[in-house]
Formats: C-alpha cells, sequence, structure tokens
C-alpha cells in the first residue's frame, strides 16, 4: 500500500470533513442555531479574526506553558520513582489518585486558589499532561536492556554514568510517545480551567458564544483550537523524529 506523507493526508482529510458537513447541512436541513454551515462559520471566522486569534494566542501560551512544566514534572516523578524504590511505593499511588479526580472537579478548585489569570490554566494542563509522560518515560527507564546495563558495569560506569548514557537514552523513545499524547491533550486542560473562570482565550470566546447561541462563532473558535492542537502535535512529533533518530516509532505519522 502507498504511504502518503501528513502534510497530504491531513488537508484531504479535512476537506472530506468539510465536504461531508455541508452534507449533512443541506440534506438534513438542520437550524443553524444547532449544526450552522462551513461558509456561516468561514464568515463568523473573517468577521472576528482578530477577536479569534488574541484568544487562540492567549490560549497557546497557557498551553505551551502547561506542556514545559508538565514534561519537566513528568520526568522528574519519573526518574525519583525509578531510582528510589521507597519514594515509588508512596508517590505511585498519589499519581493514580490526581488522575482519577474528574478534572471539571479540580478546576474550580484551581481558579479559587490561583485566581482567574493564566495560572490556574497553566495548572490545569500541567495536572492533565504529566501523567502520560510519568507513565511513559519510567517505563522506559525501568525497561533498560539489561545486557546494555552489564555492557556499562563492566566498563565501570558508575550509576550516573548509567543512567546519563545508558538508562535515560533508552527510555526516551518512550519519553517521546508520552511527550506527543501530552502535546494533544494540554490544549484541553488550558480549555477546561478558561470555561470554569476566565476573562480571556479560546475557550472563554467558545462559552460566551454557546451562550449568545453564536454558533457559528463557536464552531470558528473550536476549528482554531484544533488546528492548534493539531500544529503543536506535528511540530512535537517533527522535534521528537530529529532529536531521537534511534527511536523507529516516532517516524510512524
Amino acid at each position: 500500500m502507498p504511504s502518503f506523507p501528513l502534510y497530504f493526508r491531513i488537508p484531504i482529510l479535512i476537506i472530506g470533513l468539510l465536504l461531508l458537513w455541508q452534507g449533512i447541512h443541506l440534506f438534513l436541513n438542520i437550524p443553524p442555531y444547532l449544526l450552522p454551515s462551513p461558509y456561516s462559520v468561514f464568515i463568523a471566522f473573517k468577521d472576528n479574526q482578530v477577536l479569534l486569534w488574541n484568544s487562540a494566542f492567549i490560549t497557546f501560551n497557557e498551553t505551551i506553558l502547561g506542556l514545559i512544566l508538565g514534561c519537566g514534572l513528568g520526568m522528574l516523578l519519573a526518574l525519583m520513582m525509578s531510582l528510589i524504590p521507597f519514594v515509588r511505593q508512596w508517590l505511585m499511588p498519589i499519581i493514580l489518585i490526581s488522575q482519577s479526580i474528574p478534572t471539571f472537579a479540580l478546576a474550580p478548585l484551581l481558579v479559587l486558589w490561583f485566581g482567574f489569570g493564566i495560572s490556574s490554566k497553566v495548572v490545569m494542563a500541567m495536572i492533565m499532561i504529566f501523567f502520560p509522560v510519568t507513565s511513559a518515560f519510567f517505563d522506559g527507564l525501568t525497561r533498560t536492556p539489561a545486557g546494555w546495563i552489564e555492557l556499562g558495569k563492566t566498563m565501570n560506569a558508575s550509576p550516573l554514568r548509567q543512567l546519563l548514557y545508558i538508562r535515560i537514552p533508552a527510555a526516551l523513545p518512550s519519553f517521546a510517545s508520552g511527550l506527543r499524547i501530552a502535546a494533544a491533550i494540554a490544549p484541553i486542560g488550558a480549555v477546561v480551567g478558561e470555561w470554569v473562570g476566565a476573562s480571556s482565550g479560546l475557550g472563554f470566546l467558545m462559552q460566551n458564544a454557546n451562550n449568545r447561541f453564536q454558533t457559528d462563532l463557536m464552531f470558528a473558535a473550536l476549528f482554531l483550537l484544533s488546528l492548534m492542537t493539531i500544529c503543536l502535535w506535528g511540530a512535537v512529533t517533527i522535534a521528537t523524529t530529529k532529536l531521537i533518530p534511534w527511536a523507529e516509532n516516532t517516524r510512524e505519522f
């Protein structure tokens, strides 16, 4: 079967979805306030592009900060659990409990604790993305081939050198998988925080548009959020492919 590159597949999929959307709107005669046509969404995007791009810029900043801090936290927790068994026994249950709490239940508390500014949205994004990074990186650190460790010991490598030159490089392909998942879900955390309490951002814009039955504007904001998520995922995937060339699975996109 022929393999088509990502930059070719995505436009084809988008065009196909738009045609399907237009067909559903025409043949089922759905009211515009329930499902606007793609043309109506385009007009709403054109008329409100300054507002949309400014809101997207705010959400993007929240997403990037949450992604960076969440990945740093995930890597730190994974290293601690792999190096100190005592810490792993007590830390892993706490991490699992943190993921069992629904996101919407935490959002109001984060807004109460950190305010309506950017901090609560960044923390929300961190909470959503640190777990896949922690889990993937920890699995990679604990599954280092035994032969590599024995070779390091044979060459009198200290535990620190084994960690830096053997275990971490061997775990980077797993970390790349967790990072790609984190990049795909990081905007969700920022938007959820904006839904609960914010004065700007795409989530705030979508909530206001929904309250005013401006469905076309809400779809325009949703389209911009999807575009931002795809671009972020693509950038992370390309970066991991270039920086971790020994990870074959980073090329499967």
